[in-house]
């Protein structure tokens, strides 16, 4: 299958519009999106944006309703009245309800989570380790990829909330074992770089963030993966 990723948004709703094209362009199957949809830098009061990057990403969900969601610490921190950087107390009663709409739009909750698998490929925000796995499931799980994923999207704040869990980590300035390194290749958003980049069983592609003063950090370029070959592109 040939997936078009989506990575972190921070209030750009064009993204979901290039997004759409690329679905039509492309030979693309689906789609999988990293989100962090809300916050950017100096934004907090900025509702407008808040409110038309959400109707982008509600749009996108309506069009192509296969696509699977992967909850970030942006998203969640709102739905769990947690502090981060660049969260807006004006925004969280509009983010709550954007996130609830969008969570209407899909066919049903299973297509929004902290991991989604598609063959031997592995999506979420931040990636998911070997120690997270190890101290947070049960070990007679362990060997099962699909019971371990399973156990960890049933989990709440005490588990997901700290630097280790799979919206949190951040593997390029880590050098944690990633789960099941030899069957399954995992695709990351949340740490910002230059260049979409494979690590081993690691591609992070968070091209899109950017600094302070609005310059892009990375290319800009959205991931094309055939998620048998595990061959991968980037496209503008």
């Amino acid at each position: 299958m040939k997936v078009i990723v989506i990575p972190d948004v921070h209030l750009k709703p064009w993204t979901f519009s290039r997004a759409s094209e690329l679905m039509k362009e492309t030979e693309a199957d689906q789609a999988v999106c990293l989100m962090d949809i809300p916050d950017d830098w100096n934004q907090q009061l900025n509702i407008d944006l808040y409110i038309d990057t959400f109707d982008a990403a509600i749009a996108f969900a309506r069009a192509f309703p296969d696509t699977l969601w992967c909850y970030g610490n942006h998203d969640i921190c709102y739905m769990w009245d947690r502090r981060e950087s660049g969260h807006s107390v004006f925004a969280q009663q509009t983010v709550c309800e954007k996130l609830r709409a969008l969570l209407e739009a899909l066919p049903d909750d299973s297509y929004i989570r902290y991991l989604h698998r598609i063959d031997d490929v592995l999506f979420s925000h931040g990636g998911l380790t070997d120690e997270f796995v190890q101290k947070y499931v049960r070990a007679e799980l362990y060997g099962d990829a699909c019971a371990v994923i399973n156990t960890i999207n049933g989990f709440g704040p005490d588990e997901m909330w700290q630097d280790l869990s799979p919206v949190w980590y951040r593997p390029r300035y880590h050098n944690a074992k990633m789960y099941m390194p030899e069957k399954l290749l995992q695709v990351t958003g949340h740490t910002p770089v230059d260049r979409i980049h494979r690590n081993g069983n690691l591609i992070l592609c968070d091209v899109f963030s950017t600094y302070r003063d609005g310059s892009p950090v990375g290319t800009r370029e959205f991931l094309l993966l055939d998620t048998v070959s595990w061959e991968y592109s980037g496209i503008k």
